[in-house]
């Protein structure tokens, strides 16, 4: 397949691009506007592979989609370009709402107009599959079962309010105009090139500088965590296997408390990479809890992976040690980005 690909310059995105890229035949066209999560030493090999290809385009930009569509002639769409990151949606929530809904709301309509130009064939291969986050299902009590397929939508942050948004806008195009749309929701992830301001780099880079660690509460906010080398090989399938219409709800059974995630980066950063000054559990602060922040997520991804074939491959102590290690490894990678945007300023808060 050739495969349009938004946001290929991302965490997610680029792990996609790099599975592609390893592990099959396809060509990728990677649209990403370069905002300040993007980097193109993610792609690693693939960054001048011949099968792939870097436009800087953003999805908002109709134009410039019906273009590369018009030029690339692609037979599937993943659709990962999103804002993601739930404080900078407290603090900010106009490009959430800019990007997640009207950048959805612009991609399909490009796509509907080329997938309506196909002929009957290329037509009823194509697929739009757009990925999303546990988010939009709201908050899980202590005795909650997991989110599945069909757990009623609450978001409580402007971010997961921007993908409930975007994921019924997907849905509706498949309802009223038959495009063959795909939807994922998936967990936490972590792993190699995560920009540092998510929990499990945040936490890594201060510790491995000594600054405070501060958790937001008393830590005992729940996530569940999915390798995103693992979260890439389950939207592959999702492509090459979903139905069209379909939601899939992919995960690890991995949960585990945001302050036990901490802790357990502490040791592992002590057994690696010992401080002088004594075990980096002493940096850990609680702090004050943000505004809706959700107790717990967890799906149950038994559906999924019944549907797809699939299964996380990684166990999170395993995975979480070989991320540090990365971590450890790319201190040049890291810096710069310190450097040059965060400069005088505090990371923020181990909270997810």
């Amino acid at each position: 397949m050739r495969i349009l690909l938004t946001g290929g310059c991302g965490f997610i995105g680029s792990a996609v691009i790099r599975h592609l890229i390893r592990d099959t035949d396809h060509t990728v066209v990677n649209v990403d506007a370069m905002t300040y999560a993007a980097s193109e030493e993610a792609l690693e090999e693939a960054r001048d592979h011949p099968r792939h290809t870097l436009i800087r385009a953003d999805i908002r930009d109709g134009a410039a989609m019906r273009e590369v569509f018009a030029h690339h002639r692609p037979d599937a769409v993943m659709h990962l370009a999103a804002e993601s990151h739930v404080d900078r949606s407290i603090d900010g929530p106009a490009a959430f709402i800019d990007t997640n809904i009207v950048g959805t709301y612009v991609l399909l309509e490009a796509a509907r107009d080329y997938w309506a130009g196909l002929d009957q064939p290329a037509k009823s291969g194509f697929r739009f599959h757009h990925i999303s986050t546990d988010e939009v299902f709201g908050s899980l009590g202590p005795s909650d079962p997991p989110f599945t397929e069909t757990t009623s939508y609450d978001p409580r942050s402007p971010y997961s309010a921007s993908k409930a948004a975007s994921d019924h806008l997907v849905r509706a195009w498949f309802h009223t105009y038959g495009l063959p749309t795909l939807v994922s929701n998936t967990t936490n992830n972590y792993g190699p090139w995560q920009f540092p301001e998510k929990l499990i780099p945040l936490v890594t880079i201060n510790a491995l500088e000594g600054r405070e660690l501060p958790v937001y509460g008393d830590g005992s906010n729940l996530r569940d965590w999915l390798l995103v080398e693992d979260h890439a090989e389950a939207l592959v399938a999702v492509l090459q296997r979903g139905a069209p219409g379909g939601t899939y709800a992919i995960g690890a059974r991995q949960p585990r408390r945001n302050l036990e995630v901490v802790e357990t980066i502490c040791a592992i950063l002590d057994e690696l990479a010992p401080d002088p000054a004594g075990p980096r559990a002493r940096l850990i602060r609680f702090v004050g809890d943000r505004p809706g922040h959700d107790f717990r997520y967890e799906i149950d991804p038994r559906a999924a992976e019944h549907a797809l074939g699939w299964q996380a491959r990684h166990d999170f102590a395993a995975g979480l040690r070989r991320t540090l290690l990365w971590y450890l490894d790319h201190r040049d990678w890291w810096t710069r980005i310190r450097a040059a945007r965060y400069a005088g300023q505090r990371l923020g808060r181990a909270g997810t």
